[in-house]
């Protein structure tokens, strides 16, 4: 059964299953006290459709155990999946990972992939189970078709899904234990080693909506310790000023994918459902597919949760909920022009910060949008006014990228640190040193404010760890050192890098589709990501100008062909920005060109590439390829055309500099 997991933080505080003991033990106890000790630990209002079903496997799997020695787990949480594992299975040196679909007579591409998704799940984040062997094991309870049982493993000991019907489970299990023969399994230390999950962004709104902590989805290394450590200390800055009355602005600065957005998710989530009203929260984004995606994936898991408990529930129902939760910054803005009032929330946070609009960016679109001639306010100063308006206290949280300005308008950090000093003295100011570091384009903003009473230091607030790339936390290190023109950086970086986060240059765009096809496992999503500048790439079959739906690209499956999985739709920084995939192919075309120790920046005008001299727009095209390289979670390849000698917008000189750059790095090529 797929089922949804509950409070999360509770069930690890009791234990990561709902019932565990040694099969022998398993064997001699009544089913009703399976099913007893099942509801007690679960907390859940018990289904007869779940009741049923728990039986069933119960009965099932004390047919198939008679004579096997081992320990048992039922209901395993997988708190970054909000879902449990029907059983786990731990027998000599292997470890079995069972999904159950009862009264199903066939085996569903997707059951599939949820199953193997739990093997993959513990491998990676499970600290037992690093160097055991899984195999994930699918049972159609229904189903009377032949069973093969073919053991192939990958290189991380982790099995392809064996597909099988009850009568053959025991078989299964008896002869993958002679098939395997390795060191036998600590059972009692690996129920008690720690979960380290790494979720996607998506994953962590999902579980921090369902009122899931932090510490349940996070990592508990030391990326994760200060990912918790900035978490608390946002929440006791906000309650501090709730309760001394004061109002103050906090920066969360931090690497690409080091959990920014997963801070202010679950500060948001924190106060959402608060019986005080004062302290509700938003978390807003001008960012609009970040802001579309996270809510569809938010409606569609509640709306899935609530199925599941028996509640009959309309999808629009509970999208409008969610709307109230996460917001679009510029919807934010266009009601504070209407209501001179303050807002609802007491606490606002701001993703992706160093995008607000400029004062002429945003004077413009108010005489162009809004008919308001003469507007003088940035941004981030009219934000910063619309929460002033509260008499009493107010908390505005910062999310900071470095180098992540990719859009003309966009003021960077220094408009809010601007504002804060001449506008709003009665605003208190916390932030990083890290802040003043020029990736953050804080420095010059910062220097005024040194002296001023209203600035506070608290380096908890930066975020200095990748945990995008569970596989390799430097993968942010190596794409800055390759966009900086450090060779020797770069080398250095890569060669920590490549043996846990692969990374390949070819120049054949076949080759390199098959390549991430090859790499993904289960559900590991992969897609097709490319400069918004790339306009050369329509020989591939890649065109940027072809709008995709963020929505359908990075939530929908394998079947759809809108969705990322297809590789025939690419995304540009736009629309992959504060997102994340498992494994990417990157596009690279002639608008970013290595020549030398710098590079070339190009616009496609007309019929021709044109130099892109301000250098402004310069970094904002070298920020974009930091997006793209940077949003694969466990690797990517490169593709760079070799170009078409008689094709003078796609000439060989355009491409090749950049690829042997990329190939002196020690990027292997694939052939």
């Amino acid at each position: 059964m797929d089922t949804s997991a509950t409070d999360s933080s509770r069930t690890l505080e009791l234990s990561r299953s709902w019932y565990e003991s040694s099969i022998a033990e398993f064997l001699k106890t009544d089913t009703d006290l399976v099913l007893a000790k099942l509801v007690n630990n679960g907390g859940l209002a018990l289904l007869q459709t779940q009741r049923n079903a728990w039986i069933l496997q119960t009965e099932i799997l004390k047919k198939t155990l008679l004579g096997i020695d081992g320990k048992i787990f039922l209901e395993f949480n997988i708190p970054r999946m909000g879902k449990r594992i029907d059983a786990v299975l731990i027998i000599q040196s292997l470890l079995f990972v069972l999904e159950f679909k009862v009264g199903e007579s066939s085996f569903q591409n997707s059951a599939i992939d949820q199953v193997w998704d739990y093997a993959l799940d513990l491998k990676n984040f499970h600290e037992g189970s690093h160097n055991a062997s899984i195999i994930p094991v699918l049972v159609a309870t229904e189903s009377t078709s032949p069973v093969d049982f073919n053991y192939l493993a990958d290189k991380d000991r982790v099995y392809r899904p064996i597909l099988t019907n009850t009568d053959y489970l025991s078989q299964l299990i008896f002869d993958a234990v002679k098939h395997v023969s390795e060191s036998v399994l600590d059972s009692t230390q690996w129920s008690k080693s720690s979960y380290r999950p790494t979720p996607t962004i998506i994953e962590a709104a999902r579980s921090l909506y369902a009122n899931h902590s932090v510490e349940a989805i996070a990592r508990f290394d030391a990326g994760a310790t200060n990912l918790r450590l900035t978490s608390r200390r946002i929440e006791e800055l906000a309650l501090e000023a709730k309760k001394l009355k004061q109002k103050i602005i906090c920066f969360v600065t931090g690497v690409p994918g080091a959990g920014k957005t997963l801070v202010g998710l679950n500060l948001a989530t924190q106060n959402k459902n608060k019986a005080d009203q004062h302290v509700n929260a938003v978390f807003l984004s001008g960012n609009g597919p970040l802001v579309a995606v996270l809510r569809e994936a938010l409606t569609r898991d509640e709306v899935d949760r609530r199925k599941v408990n028996g509640e009959k529930v309309r999808k629009g129902q509970v999208g409008e909920s969610v709307k109230t939760f996460i917001q679009n910054v510029h919807h934010f803005r266009d009601d504070a022009l209407v209501d001179p009032g303050p807002p609802v929330e007491h606490i606002v946070i701001f993703d992706e910060a160093q995008r607000a609009w400029n004062l002429q960016m945003t004077a413009n679109f108010m005489q162009r949008k809004k008919n308001i001639p003469g507007f003088h306010q940035s941004e981030p100063e009219f934000l910063i006014s619309c929460m002033d308006r509260h008499q009493d206290w107010a908390v505005i949280v910062c999310l900071v990228g470095g180098g992540q300005e990719i859009n003309t308008g966009e003021a960077g950090i220094d408009a809010w640190i601007d504002a804060i000093s001449s506008k709003f003295p009665n605003w208190g100011m916390y932030i990083s040193s890290k802040l003043v570091d020029s990736e953050y384009s804080a420095g010059k903003a910062i220097s005024k404010t040194l002296k001023g009473s209203q600035t506070h230091f608290d380096d908890n607030l930066h975020l200095s760890v990748s945990m995008r790339s569970f596989r390799s936390e430097n993968v942010s290190f190596f794409v800055k050192a390759l966009l900086d023109c450090d060779i020797n950086k770069a080398k250095e970086t890569l060669s920590s890098v490549i043996s846990r986060y692969p990374i390949v240059v070819t120049r054949n765009l076949n080759a390199a589709k098959d390549w991430v096809r090859s790499h993904a496992r289960g559900s590991e999503r992969f897609g097709l990501v490319a400069s918004s500048k790339a306009q050369r790439l329509k020989p591939y079959a890649v065109d940027i100008r072809v709008p995709i739906d963020p929505v359908h690209w990075f939530l929908n499956g394998k079947e759809d062909t809108r969705s990322s999985y297809y590789l025939e739709d690419a995304a540009t920084e736009f629309q992959v920005q504060g997102l994340e995939l498992d494994w990417t192919c990157v596009t690279w075309d002639g608008d970013l060109r290595y020549a030398g120790n710098r590079w070339s920046s190009h616009d496609f005008r007309g019929n021709k590439w044109t130099n892109i001299n301000i250098p402004e727009n310069q970094s904002y095209l070298k920020n974009a390829y930091r997006v793209l390289l940077t949003r694969a979670r466990q690797g990517m390849v490169i593709f760079v055309p070799e170009g078409d000698i008689e094709d003078p917008t796609r000439s060989p000189q355009f491409y090749d500099a950049t690829f042997n750059y990329l190939k002196s790095l020690n990027i292997p090529v694939l052939g």
